[in-house]
C-alpha cells in the first residue's frame, strides 16, 4: 500500500510515515498521555451535550427564553468555527503548548459558566469553553497520529471517539442529575474543574512535545496562517447557525432581520469559496481548508459518510431524552438515563470497528453495513408516537447506535493510512470538520425543525383553545413548563401527542443522513488497506 500525495496527485512510498519526528516514549509516559487524552476527549463530549437537561433551571433563574437556545448551541458553534484554524496551528506549533492553552480556555469557560451572574455571561462562557474543547480533541487526534505505532492508530482513534461518545451521551445524564440536585445546575459546568485538575500534572509534565516546524519563529508561523480564510470560515458557520436559530422561533422567516442574516451568510459563503479556490490573500499550500484533499474521490466520500454518521448520533442524543420527558413525564435525570441502551451499543461498536479495522482492512464495508443499520433505525424512529412502548424505542435507538458506532470514527485511521506525513494534520482537520462541525450544524437544523414544525403543529392541534403564541413556544420548552402544568388535561394530552409527533418528524434528518451514508458507501473504493504497519516496515 502506498500513500497518496494528494497535493501533487502522485503515489509515494509509505515509508515516510515511519519517519515521524517523535522520540521513543517510555511506556508509562505514553500510558499516562493516553489517559489524559481520553479524559480531555470525554470532557469535550460531556460539555457538547450537558446543557440539554439543565436549561429548565437556567431559565427559572435568568429568564430570557429567547436566548436559552444559545446555552446549548453556543458550545458546538464555537468549536466548529475554529476547527480549521486549530488544525493549522497544530501543523505549525508544539502540540503540547496548544493542548495546555486549550485546556486553560476550556476550564476558564467552564468556570465562567458555573459562576455566571446572567444569561449573557453564561453564553460567553460556553463559547470560550467550546473553543478550548475543540483544541483538546484535536490535540488528542494529533498526538495519536504523531506518536502511536501505525498498527495502533485506528484503535487509539477509536479510543478517542469512544471517550468523546461516552462524554456526549453521559452529558444529559450528568446534567439532569445536577438539575434536580441541591448542588444546582452550576455544577454541571463546575464539574470540569476538579476532573481536569486530576490530570493537570500529566498535561504539564508528562505529555511529550512535538514541534512540526522548529526552524520557524513564532511570528513567521503566524504570518503563514490564512487569516482571511479563517475569518470567513468562522463567519460562515456562525451565521448559518444564527440564521437557523432566529428563523421562525425568534423572528418571522419573512422579517428583514432574518433576510439580512441569510444574505450576509450567503455572501460570506461565496467569499470563502472564492478565496479558497483562487488562494486570495494566501497560497495554495497555506489555505485554511485543505482543498487539495477534495481531488481524491474517497476523501470526499469519507467526509460525507462521517458527516452523515454525526447527524444520526447528534440528533438521537439530543432528542430522545426530550421524547421521554414529554411522553412519560420523566424528570431530567430519568429521561437521560433512558439513553443507556444507546450508550452501551454505540461505544461497543466504536471499539469493535476500531479494533477490527486493521485486521479486516477493507474499510468501506464498515460504511456499507453501518448505513443499513442507521437507515433502518432512523426510519423506525420516524414512526414513534406518544404511546410507543419504551422497549420499541430502545430497539430503534440500538439500530442507530450500531450504524453510527461503526462509522463515526474510522475515517481518521483510513485518512491517516492514505496520506503522506505532511498531510496528517490536514487529514485530521478535514474529518474533524465533518464529524464535529456537522454535529453542530445538525443540531441547529434539528432545533429549527423542532421549533417551527412544533409551533405549527401545536397551533393547528390547539386551534379551538384560543391559546397565545407564547404558550405554544413555552410548551415546546418541556413538559415541566409552568404553562403546560397549569393547562387543562385535554390541552396537555394534545400537546404531548403533538410534540411526540414533531420529534418523530425531526428524525427525518437522520433518514436523510442514513440515505446519504448508504449512497456514499456504495461509491467507495473496494480496497484493502494495510493498517498494521507491516508494509511500511518492509518499505524501510
Amino acid at each position: 500500500m502506498a500513500n497518496l500525495d494528494v497535493e501533487n496527485g502522485e503515489k509515494v512510498s509509505s515509508a515516510p510515515n515511519l519517519e515521524a519526528p517523535s522520540p521513543e516514549l517510555a511506556r508509562w509516559k505514553w500510558t499516562l498521555t493516553l489517559v489524559g487524552l481520553c479524559l480531555g476527549s470525554l470532557l469535550y463530549g460531556l460539555d457538547t451535550t450537558i446543557a440539554a437537561d439543565v436549561q429548565a433551571p437556567i431559565y427559572e433563574q435568568f429568564g430570557e427564553i429567547e436566548n436559552l437556545t444559545w446555552v446549548g448551541i453556543g458550545f458546538p458553534m464555537a468549536s466548529v468555527a475554529v476547527i480549521l484554524l486549530l488544525g493549522r496551528l497544530f501543523d505549525l506549533f508544539d502540540v503540547k503548548i496548544i493542548n495546555i492553552v486549550s485546556v486553560a480556555l476550556f476550564e476558564g469557560g467552564s468556570a465562567l459558566c458555573g459562576g455566571a451572574p446572567n444569561m449573557s455571561a453564561l453564553i460567553v462562557g460556553r463559547v470560550i469553553a467550546g473553543i478550548g474543547g475543540a483544541g483538546m480533541y484535536l490535540a488528542a487526534l494529533t498526538y495519536v497520529s504523531v506518536f502511536a505505532e501505525p498498527s495502533k492508530v485506528s484503535l487509539y482513534n477509536a479510543l478517542m471517539g469512544f471517550s468523546w461518545g461516552v462524554g456526549a451521551i453521559l452529558g444529559p445524564v450528568i446534567g439532569g442529575a445536577f438539575a434536580v440536585s441541591s448542588a444546582s445546575w452550576r455544577w454541571a459546568f463546575y464539574i470540569n474543574l476538579p476532573l481536569a485538575g486530576l490530570l493537570a500534572p500529566a498535561w504539564l509534565f508528562v505529555f511529550p512535545s512535538h514541534n512540526p516546524a522548529p526552524s520557524l519563529k513564532v511570528l513567521n508561523k503566524l504570518r503563514t496562517l490564512d487569516w482571511v480564510g479563517a475569518l470567513l470560515n468562522a463567519a460562515t458557520y456562525t451565521l448559518f447557525i444564527v440564521a437557523l436559530t432566529f428563523s421562525g422561533a425568534r423572528f418571522a422567516w419573512s422579517s428583514s432581520t432574518v433576510i439580512i442574516i441569510w444574505a450576509i451568510w450567503a455572501a460570506c459563503l461565496l467569499a470563502f469559496l472564492l478565496q479558497q479556490t483562487f488562494s486570495i490573500f494566501t497560497s495554495p499550500e497555506r489555505r485554511i481548508f485543505p482543498v487539495h484533499l477534495l481531488r481524491h474521490k474517497n476523501f470526499i466520500l469519507l467526509y460525507i459518510a462521517t458527516s452523515s454518521s454525526a447527524v444520526a448520533n447528534g440528533v438521537t442524543i439530543y432528542y430522545m431524552p426530550l421524547f421521554f420527558a414529554f411522553t412519560h413525564g420523566d424528570g431530567p435525570l430519568q429521561a437521560a438515563v433512558r439513553l443507556l441502551p444507546y450508550i452501551i451499543v454505540f461505544i461497543t461498536f466504536v471499539l469493535i470497528a476500531g479494533g477490527t479495522l486493521p485486521v479486516v482492512g477493507r474499510w468501506s464495508i464498515y460504511f456499507v453495513v453501518g448505513s443499513v443499520f442507521t437507515l433502518a433505525g432512523s426510519a423506525a424512529m420516524f414512526t414513534i408516537r406518544a404511546d410507543t412502548s419504551p422497549a420499541k424505542v430502545y430497539a430503534y435507538e440500538a439500530l442507530i447506535a450500531i450504524g453510527s458506532g461503526m462509522t463515526f470514527q474510522i475515517a481518521y485511521a483510513v485518512m491517516a493510512a492514505k496520506v503522506t506525513r505532511k498531510d496528517q494534520a490536514n487529514a485530521i482537520g478535514f474529518i474533524n470538520v465533518a464529524q464535529l462541525g456537522t454535529t453542530a450544524l445538525a443540531l441547529a437544523i434539528a432545533s429549527c425543525l423542532f421549533q417551527n414544525l412544533g409551533f405549527n403543529f401545536l397551533k393547528d392541534a390547539l386551534t379551538d383553545y384560543d391559546l397565545d403564541d407564547s404558550f405554544l413556544r413555552a410548551a415546546l420548552g418541556g413538559a415541566a413548563s409552568a404553562q403546560l402544568q397549569s393547562a387543562p388535561p385535554e390541552v396537555v394530552r394534545i400537546t404531548v401527542e403533538t410534540v411526540a409527533y414533531t420529534i418523530a418528524r425531526v428524525f427525518g434528518t437522520c433518514i436523510a443522513a442514513g440515505a446519504l451514508l448508504a449512497v456514499s458507501s456504495v461509491f467507495m473504493t473496494w480496497e484493502k488497506l494495510d493498517l498494521t504497519g507491516q508494509e511500511q516496515e518492509k518499505a524501510v
